[in-house]
């Protein structure tokens, strides 16, 4: 019996720049999908809401502190989210509330305002909603960590979702 083709959801992550906290929270979210075995049911992607970094890696010291975590973020390159991004993502996550307030200016006719989330708001235990900027304060390892955090149970509660 032929299973029917199923396109998988997508989901997106979206900072500043998309040059540290959104190439950190796409690879460590691939990086989760392939521990779980789950690759191919989850697309995942992230942009920033700028234009500032188009085509470039990662920053040098999020990549560092990726690759001491053991997952990449060198095939990951700099893009800007755009109105079919809104269409297409099953789920954007921002990381903090300017980056939500952008996202949503995309958003002419509000249609796609229930899927634009922020990132930590998927942390139960987290007392902050923001994920903050490492770039200028060089906290990647904190960062790292909340990101990871928040990715942790976002895919415990999109797994959830799948099963229930």
């Amino acid at each position: 019996m032929k299973v029917p083709y199923q396109k998988p959801r997508r989901i997106m992550f979206v900072c500043l720049g998309n040059h540290c906290r959104s190439p950190l929270a796409h690879g460590y979210f691939q990086y989760l999908l392939k521990k779980h075995n789950l690759e191919g049911e989850i697309e995942v992607a992230s942009s920033g809401t700028s234009g500032w970094h188009l085509g470039e890696l990662p920053d040098r010291r999020v990549c560092q502190v990726a690759e001491k975590h053991g997952f990449t973020l060198r095939h990951i390159r700099g893009r800007k989210i755009t109105k079919q991004d809104l269409e297409e993502c099953e789920l954007i996550l921002v990381m903090d509330r300017s980056n939500l307030r952008d996202v949503l200016a995309l958003d002419e006719q509000g249609r796609y305002a229930d899927k634009v989330k922020l990132l930590r708001t998927f942390d139960p235990i987290s007392m902050h909603d923001e994920v903050p900027d490492p770039y200028y304060t060089g906290i990647f390892e904190e960062v790292y960590q909340i990101v990871s955090q928040a990715c942790d149970a976002l895919l415990k509660d999109m797994k959830v979702q799948v099963a229930g």
